[in-house]
């Protein structure tokens, strides 16, 4: 199992959507003039719900080696969740004052988680591939 490539993704997929709760993903004054008003996962309920179950996709994605197919589409879906949670980031970003803060560095942890789920999936379909080409040769 955790000898698998895609384990080791789907287990930064997994780290990296849980710092989010810690780090920031933009910083600045907002639209309530609080100035160096950090936004991160546990803002919001519907950004922290999102990042969770991202995370808790990605761990219980690991366990399922022996289905691989499941785990490939489980793979998009979380890469479909990392998308759905980069949009509602960008809506909460809107809400700051124009002009008074910036991204932060943490930000790029979700870029990395679909990265991640990316490379995971492509594990999962080459570990698919070898073992169509053994059941070939039997």
């Amino acid at each position: 199992m955790i000898q698998r490539i895609q384990s080791l993704w789907l287990l930064l997929a997994a780290a990296c959507a849980f710092a989010s709760f810690k780090f920031p993903y933009y910083s600045g004054t907002n639209a309530k003039g609080i100035t160096a008003y950090e936004l991160n996962a546990t803002e919001n309920f519907l950004l922290m719900l999102t990042t969770t179950a991202i995370g808790v996709l990605a761990l219980f994605t690991i366990f399922l080696f022996k289905k691989r197919t499941l785990q490939l589409r489980l793979c998009v879906l979380g890469i479909v969740l990392e998308a759905l949670l980069i949009y509602l980031y960008y809506r909460q970003v809107q809400l700051f004052m124009p002009g008074q803060g910036t991204y932060s560095l943490t930000a790029i942890l979700h870029s990395i988680i679909v990265l991640a789920f990316v490379l995971a999936a492509r594990g999962i379909n080459k570990d698919s591939k070898i073992v169509k080409d053994s059941d070939r040769l039997r």
